[in-house]
């Protein structure tokens, strides 16, 4: 009889509405304080490698401060048990030396985690780390993300990565914390190897391959973007023209126009990926978007008529697209020839100027 009562009342929707509501309540409260418990945690070690490091001059007493982190180490453990082992400390010393500003740090521990922090530290390069840090943080990375994404250089295929650094930090240290801009978003080169192509294959054969495997194509081309339509039609004098892929990009807030092309990058594209931007701005933009931005994606590179066009001035970006995945010595051989190049075009100007 009892049982049947209980049934009757799990059963009635005010229970259940009243249920749901208890249960949302716990759940938020619970989220808020494993927030809270990470930020404490995250400042309580940041504080104690800050504390360390300005009561022993830590730069200039390396061999005095490797014997006071051991005993420190054993002291604490002792106390508090684990978490402070010798490696531990030597993580908050290095996160306190590169993250010396308190209120900065008390922004990243309300997003991200220690384990995440700890991840970022060991990424010398300071542009390559506010990269990941950005990309984190609006992202929602996991550490373990954090290093896969590490793993198949990401920062190295990026846009923003052919810049010069002063510019690189200049830029991502202007940005609110996880902010992203196009040349974050978007690569210098995309791994297409899930489509199948070898050999001999048309636009037409591209276009195809990449509509059957939509999912793959847009995990490669990054988290955030939204497929629109494939060969867009836009009427100009009554001449027709179309666009061979349509995205919106939720984190840019833009339309991105995408279109596709056998060989390297010829300069008339520029300006018919212009004609394309301009009529999606001014007939497809919302009053809310920023301006829509174009992405020539060719078989091949070319890495100083893209330099010479000055493509990013216009909102519209250049990458490679591979059929095949090359080592990662390709992609870092890339990079390297892309800053040298964008070096002697600024030495270039200088002596010009």
């Amino acid at each position: 009889m009892l049982v049947r009562k209980e049934n009757e009342i799990i059963a009635d929707p005010t229970f259940q509405a009243i249920l749901q509501g208890v249960v949302e309540i716990i759940e938020h409260s619970r989220q808020s304080i494993a927030v809270y418990v990470n930020q404490e945690i995250t400042m309580m070690h940041w504080h104690v490698g800050k504390f360390v490091l300005q009561q022993i001059n830590y730069e200039d007493k390396a061999e005095y401060g490797k014997k006071i982190v051991a005993t420190l180490s054993q002291q604490l453990t002792e106390r508090y048990g684990k978490g402070f082992t010798v490696s531990a400390i030597f993580r908050m010393l290095k996160v306190a030396r590169l993250y010396p500003d308190e209120q900065i740090m008390a922004t990243l521990s309300q997003q991200l985690t220690w384990s995440q922090l700890v991840e970022l530290i060991t990424i010398e390069q300071e542009p390559k780390r506010l990269f990941y840090q950005q990309m984190s943080i609006r992202q929602r990375w996991s550490s373990r993300q954090l290093r896969k994404y590490e793993d198949a250089m990401l920062y190295e295929r990026s846009l923003i990565a052919a810049k010069p650094e002063d510019k690189q930090i200049a830029q991502m240290e202007d940005l609110e914390p996880g902010e992203l801009t196009p040349d974050m978003v978007l690569r210098s080169s995309y791994v297409l190897d899930c489509l199948g192509l070898s050999g001999y294959y048309s636009e037409r054969d591209l276009e195809n391959a990449i509509l059957q495997q939509m999912e793959r194509f847009i995990l490669e081309l990054g988290q955030g973007f939204a497929f629109m339509e494939r060969q867009k039609r836009i009427s100009v004098d009554g001449i027709d023209y179309y666009i061979d892929l349509l995205f919106y990009h939720r984190t840019l807030n833009r339309l991105v126009a995408i279109d596709l092309k056998l060989g390297k990058f010829k300069p008339e594209y520029k300006g018919q990926m212009e004609l394309y931007l301009k009529y999606l701005q001014r007939y497809e933009q919302r009053p809310n978007e920023q301006s829509p931005i174009g992405l020539l994606l060719c078989s091949e590179g070319n890495s100083e008529h893209v330099e010479l066009m000055m493509l990013d001035e216009d909102n519209i970006h250049v990458a490679q697209y591979l059929t095949e995945l090359p080592d990662k010595q390709w992609f870092i051989d890339r990079l390297n020839r892309s800053i040298a190049i964008a070096a002697e075009h600024k030495n270039e100007n200088k002596l010009n100027n």
